[in-house]
């Protein structure tokens, strides 16, 4: 499979840059995997293709300010760092990206508040970094720190810096371990309104943890998908979801994946019988087609841009050709893309 074959004519202006007023009002592109049909409906009508005992596995992971503004030692040029991954709690080193980039050596400090200061102590990628935090408080108190100097990252598409509006809305209802740089996007439509009308209904809830990285903004540089590698992601699967999602595959009740992280990481941990198993540790599964996704059998997702990585994702789950006729058509009728646009339901 290749790169270019995810291409389709987006103009710029569908590309959603502010959330709706409320989660639900969202529009629901609706497609039939087997009679191949479309349908264009509300997010409200989702509850309509679900029954009882039906499954939706969510990912709850949470966002976190992840962007600081600080300078740098000596020359007190702007600097901005994004922090990354979390690298040990009790010596606080992080990776982070590091910009501008170019003169940021090993042993520079970095100047956030007088509270606040960084020592770069390694070089990842060239723009990469390991830092150490220098803070001698507790530890609880050094996270609070970072929540009030940083702010939420958003993806470059918006094209535009995080307000007051993206500190809820660029956040699930469900979100509760912060890990994350991107969001869940297709959990963005779930409101507590449509979770009472689903649990009314019968459909039994899953979660799971997939701290999305920023590897999911990356852009592809390969041709031959087969030799790009994704970011590794930390996945943690519990003992609950797993009871859950399994019991509906015994006794074959469709099971929905809420977004393409949903799906990375229920086949990530998929064995070879077809059952899911606990699991916390990391993975870089790249989901594309001809890739035959074993565990969910509908799936939320929202309509992403060109030559993403959840774009072939979805091409994967709802086959490439009929996803990407899908696309064509969502452009002519003005659907909303991206992060903050219109959600897709594949069954």
């Amino acid at each position: 499979m290749k790169l270019s074959r995810f291409d389709f004519f987006l103009p710029d202006e569908l590309i959603a840059k502010y959330p709706l007023p409320f989660r639900e009002k969202s529009r629901l592109l609706v497609v039939n995997r087997k009679t191949k049909k479309i349908e264009h409906k509300k997010f409200t009508d989702i509850l309509s293709y679900f029954k009882e005992d039906e499954v939706l596995v969510f990912n709850n992971t949470k966002v976190f300010p992840a962007i600081l503004k600080g300078k740098k030692e000596k020359t007190d040029a702007n600097i901005e760092v994004f922090l990354l991954r979390e690298l040990s709690e009790q010596h606080k080193l992080w990776d982070v990206l590091v910009t501008p980039a170019r003169k940021i050596r090993i042993g520079n400090k970095l100047f956030f508040t007088n509270d606040l200061i960084a020592e770069v102590i390694d070089n990842t990628t060239s723009r990469g970094r390991t830092i150490r935090f220098l803070y001698d408080g507790e530890y609880k108190n050094f996270k609070k720190l970072l929540k009030k100097l940083g702010t939420t990252p958003l993806p470059p598409s918006l094209e535009r810096k995080s307000e007051n509006i993206d500190k809820e809305r660029y956040q699930t209802i469900f979100a509760k371990h912060e890990g994350a740089v991107a969001a869940p996007t297709a959990g963005l439509h779930f409101s507590k309104m449509i979770m009472k009308k689903f649990e009314l209904l019968g459909v039994n809830f899953a979660e799971i943890t997939l701290h999305a990285g920023i590897g999911n903004f990356r852009e592809i540089e390969v041709e031959d998908l087969s030799k790009h590698k994704l970011d590794s992601e930390q996945i943690i699967v519990k003992e609950p979801a797993v009871k859950i999602i399994n019991e509906a595959k015994i006794n074959r009740k469709s099971i929905c994946a809420v977004g393409t992280t949903v799906v990375k990481t229920l086949e990530s941990i998929r064995t070879t019988e077809n059952r899911v198993a606990t699991f916390s540790g990391w993975t870089n599964r790249f989901i594309f087609p001809p890739y035959e996704v074993k565990i969910p059998d509908k799936m939320i997702t929202n309509l992403h841009l060109p030559f993403t990585p959840m774009l072939m994702t979805a091409a994967s789950f709802g086959g490439y050709r009929l996803i990407m006729e899908v696309y064509n058509q969502a452009v002519e009728m003005k659907y909303r893309f991206g992060t903050y646009g219109d959600a897709m339901l594949i069954i």
